[in-house]
């Protein structure tokens, strides 16, 4: 067995551990540890079984399962704790999801593959249209905020009128990146959907292999879901215990535990030299989670009657744009550097710092 298999399989041990820990009432930091460890390799193998169907099924099918398995973990987290009427902290996971594919995922992957090599290249053409799609979002996600501020009286009704037309409006620019992507234009993207191709050759391996897949996705789905709803009953009192802020949490801590899998993946990929399809899952992620994942919250959070709305922090709404503005400045001449992931990362550390001492 392979050591990171091995890790894996240990690391997991935790999941029934913050299970005997909720029945045996060992307290509240016992159960949040636990089942944030727990968290770490289910979202791996999440991550793992997405990545084979999406080998398996081929270009179209599995760009579509990636496109929505492809930040589960997050939307998971972010939907127990919405049920639980954590809105705050739901809220500021959207900006703290957006900011961390934008500056960590991609710094990541800059520093650790320019260590390697001297200069890495990538097609502009991934990092054009996510980044002009990301500034379409950014301006969308900010008109909420931009009229509360430039305006004498706040109507609640409004605010959620134009949250949920801009939540439709989003799922529908996804959408259609996605045809552009997969369909009208995939021949821009000819990048892979894994760093390794799948290297079964009988249709009847294939099919078997898929079906293994298809189960640990939803296993591991099943069982974030489950360890999520742990974690979220006490998230709440213990960063309050610790001093952290619900801001603070959502935009830094949850998206740090929730995308383990991402770092592990980026990292990988440009320590293989396969920049593109690095750029293409950090930029992709953040993609995905401003246009689909945060419009999916707004609507359901209406459903079930919890007032979520894109009103952010203003702070929030700079902090996604400088993110974007830097993302941008540094991806789209289609070469990167240790420098340049260097840059990213200490964006990223000045943010979460000014997070961290931001006034509630």
């Amino acid at each position: 067995m392979a050591l990171t298999n091995l890790v894996l399989l240990i690391l997991m041990l935790f999941a029934p551990i913050a299970v005997v820990a909720k029945h045996l009432a060992w307290g509240d930091t016992v159960i949040f540890i636990t089942s944030a460890i727990a968290i770490i390799p289910l979202s791996i193998w999440l991550s793992t079984a997405t990545e084979k169907i999406a080998v398996v099924t081929g270009p179209t099918v599995g760009g579509l399962v990636n496109a929505v398995f492809g930040n589960a973990v997050e939307l998971i987290i972010a939907l127990v704790a919405l049920r639980k009427g954590l809105v705050d902290i739901v809220e500021a996971s959207i900006t703290g999801s957006i900011i961390s594919a934008l500056l960590l995922l991609l710094g990541l992957a800059m520093l650790s593959g320019g260590l390697r090599y001297k200069e890495q290249s990538f097609k502009p053409i991934v990092a054009k249209v996510n980044g002009s799609s990301m500034t379409l979002a950014v301006i969308s996600l900010a008109l909420p905020t931009t009229v509360i501020v430039t305006s004498n009286i706040i109507d609640g009704t409004a605010i959620r009128n134009i949250s949920v037309i801009i939540s439709v409006l989003l799922i529908i620019v996804y959408g259609l990146t996605l045809l552009f992507s997969l369909g009208t234009h995939s021949y821009l993207y000819d990048i892979g959907l894994a760093d390794e191709a799948d290297p079964l050759d009988e249709t009847k391996q294939a099919s078997a292999k898929l079906w293994f897949w298809l189960g640990i996705l939803l296993v591991s789905t099943i069982a974030i879901a489950f360890v999520s709803d742990l974690f979220v009953d006490v998230i709440e009192s213990e960063t309050e215990r610790w001093g952290l802020s619900a801001l603070f949490t959502g935009v830094i801590m949850i998206p740090l535990l929730s995308d383990v899998a991402g770092y592990v993946t980026v990292v990988r990929l440009a320590l293989k030299d396969k920049m593109d399809l690095a750029v293409s899952t950090a930029t992709g992620d953040s993609l995905l989670i401003a246009l689909f994942v945060a419009p999916v919250l707004i609507l359901v959070g209406q459903a079930i009657g919890q007032p979520i709305d894109l009103n952010f922090n203003p702070f929030e709404v700079i902090a996604i744009a400088v993110s974007v503005i830097v993302a941008n400045l540094i991806s789209f001449g289609g070469r990167s550097n240790w420098l340049d992931g260097a840059l990213l990362l200490a964006t990223y550390i000045a943010l979460g710092v000014a997070f961290y001492y931001h006034p509630v």
